[in-house]
């Protein structure tokens, strides 16, 4: 509990104790004096309850939500369709409030739900293992990369290109404190180039990673990479859009060792961009190395199946000397949504999501081409996603688009990635031809 003075006489004594004799002062030994002079809050005054919630109300009546808006916004975080039973059933209290299951005895209907999320996230990604409690996509790449250093002893990573920005540097800023060397592909046409790949390759390579499909929505040649990954004796690690594997094969298939995936599709909303949540699946022999939880299930003395924590390699169970990752927030209730998403979706619902992602963006790709001023910029394979490249600055199209209710797309300016006039356009089950049609009537109209 923190104390707060009521009087004048008992703030005083607060700043005698502390050796100061105004509130100012105290700031000062903390905050640099030049800085501190110069800070002008410009704060209005005080406000009653119900004033303060009309000023609130009337402040968000400024934003434009993807529920009042059409969007093809994308870039790893997408507006899907989320069934009503979603929130009903993880508002419930005994998933709402719970934390981390330490005591299994107490938490045999959370460790369930977990359980059978690892089930669903290795049958989808098509590995032997999954754990849980994984931040996001990105943070769950960075500690694949901790995995491949730790399995193979080498200390070299190598980018594709092609990779999530965002996802390169959380996983720069994850490894800045190692001594591992992280090093990038060259691409050609928004794909990886794969005799600068091949080159890049050593013997010290601890792992290779690729996405697909790449951020730019394109379908990479994973075969061969797979292949000569493994001929010097580095792991792959593949990220994936989850969503796409009712239509593609999975990491699995593909030989993956690790494969990593972004949740949110799966039941959880954009919500600004979080909270999110990491999967990640590995073969058995890397079980050992894994980060997160991953739950058991056993039977217990009186012959009832039960559920359990196990393998436990974090550094919270008196193992720190052989801890794996210091990751810790347990991601169970976003886990929770993804787990019923999937369920109620069967393997049917997810392949008639991706085909209907399919069709929408094949459709808004064919109608752009005809548009003056607009191209797609890559001719390559995609799923759900195209970069289309305009003369306008794609501020200018967000702008003008965003007045007619349209957000229509990702300026990829902001990922310095040499495509200063482009935008990533991405399609879902909720942008159908009459939402493309929209979309291309306004941009035909800019």
């Amino acid at each position: 509990m923190v104390y707060i003075p009521n009087t004048d006489l008992e703030r005083k004594e607060m700043l005698e104790v502390c050796g100061v004799e105004s509130f100012e002062e105290l700031l000062a030994r903390t905050i640099p004096k030049d800085l501190w002079d110069k800070t002008k809050f410009n704060l209005p005054a005080p406000l009653s309850e119900p004033e303060l919630d009309i000023l609130i109300k009337d402040m968000s009546r400024k934003n434009l939500s993807t529920s009042e808006a059409i969007s093809f916004m994308g870039g790893g975080v997408y507006n899907h369709y989320i069934p009503a039973a979603i929130e009903a059933l993880i508002s419930r209290s005994e998933f709402y409030t719970a934390y981390t299951p330490y005591q299994a005895e107490v938490s045999q209907g959370t460790l369930q739900s977990i359980f059978e999320y690892q089930t669903m996230v290795s049958e989808l990604l098509g590995m032997d293992i999954a754990n849980a409690s994984m931040y996001d996509g990105a943070t769950a790449s960075a500690e694949a990369a901790f995995l491949s250093v730790a399995e193979t002893k080498r200390s070299r990573i190598l980018l594709a290109k092609t990779l999530h920005p965002n996802y390169k540097s959380v996983i720069s800023t994850y490894l800045s404190g190692r001594k591992i060397k992280i090093e990038e592909t060259s691409s050609v046409d928004g794909l990886i180039d794969f005799d600068n790949a091949r080159e890049a390759m050593d013997n010290d390579t601890a792992a290779v990673f690729i996405q697909q499909p790449n951020f730019f929505g394109l379908l990479e040649d994973i075969e061969p990479i797979v292949k000569y990954a493994k001929s010097v004796g580095a792991l792959v690690v593949m990220i994936v859009d989850p969503i796409t594997l009712g239509v593609l094969k999975s990491p699995g298939e593909y030989g993956a060792d690790i494969a990593v995936a972004e949740g949110q599709p799966f039941g959880i909303p954009q919500a600004f961009g979080g909270p999110l949540l990491g999967m990640m699946a590995v073969n058995k022999r890397l079980v050992r190395k894994i980060p997160g939880r991953l739950v058991g299930r056993t039977i217990d003395g009186g012959g009832n199946e039960g559920y359990c924590l196990t393998l436990q390699t974090r550094e919270q169970h008196i193992r720190r000397e052989k801890a794996t990752s210091n990751i810790c927030t347990n991601q169970a209730l976003c886990a929770l949504a993804a787990t019923i998403y999937l369920s109620l979706l069967g393997t049917k619902g997810l392949m008639k999501i991706g085909e209907l992602a399919v069709e929408y963006s094949h459709y808004a790709y064919d109608k752009i081409r005809e548009l003056d001023g607009f191209s797609p910029k890559f001719d390559g394979p995609f799923f759900r996603e195209f970069v289309v490249e305009s003369l306008m600055k794609p501020s200018e199209i967000i702008e003008k688009a965003v007045r007619k209710g349209i957000f229509p797309g990702i300026d990829l300016s902001r990922f310095n990635s040499g495509l200063d006039n482009c935008l990533l356009m991405a399609f879902t089950e909720k942008t159908g031809f009459a939402e493309v049609d929209k979309l291309v009537k306004t941009l035909s109209e800019l």
